[in-house]
């Protein structure tokens, strides 16, 4: 039986930051529909890694690679045709905006049904319905990393990049989100996830890659 195929590969990544080496050959591969971890300390590059795939960030010298396309010449906003939503660490959210408003922003630009795909966040995340017309300042930190997920999910039809979602968040809040998580594997959605620890995501997880120094933590 043949292995599934990548969706994602990063091939021996370097990336600097004014001047200071802050991924140094790191290389990941990740298949199709499997749900990974990304498992560093805080300033290790896991930030890094997902600010680059999504464009942020210019490497130096290494690829990477989605769906068979390179992604280095591609702009940004490109990753969303790609079917790829991103979760920042810091929400991304834009405050005077309503939830269902920022979980439409990336829908705007692209060539989906921008219905079909609010409808499918709102079954998965039946939250977000009820909060639909609040304004993104008045959740919590917790309420707004849900939503964070949802606009990830609205245009994240083949991955989604989730940096830090269990990140300063109530342990009822961090369940809830593992709940949905679960809800969606086994769906073809492929999930990198970037985490200090693994403690959240027990039985949820295919792989796991740990990033030290930018690096791939050589196996012991």
């Amino acid at each position: 039986m043949n292995a599934p195929r990548p969706l994602l590969e990063i091939d021996q990544l370097v990336v600097e930051i004014q001047s200071m080496p802050a991924l140094r050959g790191f290389s990941m591969r990740v298949s199709q529909g499997s749900m990974v971890s990304l498992v560093g300390r805080n300033g290790a590059g896991k930030t890094t890694l997902m600010r680059s795939i999504m464009g942020h960030l210019k490497p130096s010298r290494g690829a990477v690679q989605f769906d068979g396309a390179d992604l280095a010449g591609r702009p940004r906003h490109a990753r969303a045709a790609l079917g790829i939503g991103y979760m920042p660490e810091d929400r991304g959210l834009v405050p005077q905006l309503s939830v269902e408003e920022n979980i439409l922003l990336p829908l705007w630009v692209g060539k989906l049904d921008r219905k079909a795909r609010l409808d499918f966040v709102y079954e998965t995340i039946g939250e977000l319905a009820e909060m639909r017309h609040r304004k993104a300042l008045q959740l919590s930190g917790g309420q707004q990393k849900l939503v964070a997920l949802g606009r990830a999910l609205g245009i994240g039809t083949k991955c989604l990049l989730l940096d830090e979602p269990f990140e300063g968040i109530a342990p009822a809040l961090s369940e809830r989100l593992s709940e949905v998580l679960a809800s969606l594997k086994g769906k073809d959605l492929t999930f990198v996830m970037s985490q200090s620890d693994m403690n959240h995501s027990h039985g949820l997880i295919d792989a796991e890659f740990t990033i030290e120094r930018g690096a791939n933590l050589p196996a012991a």
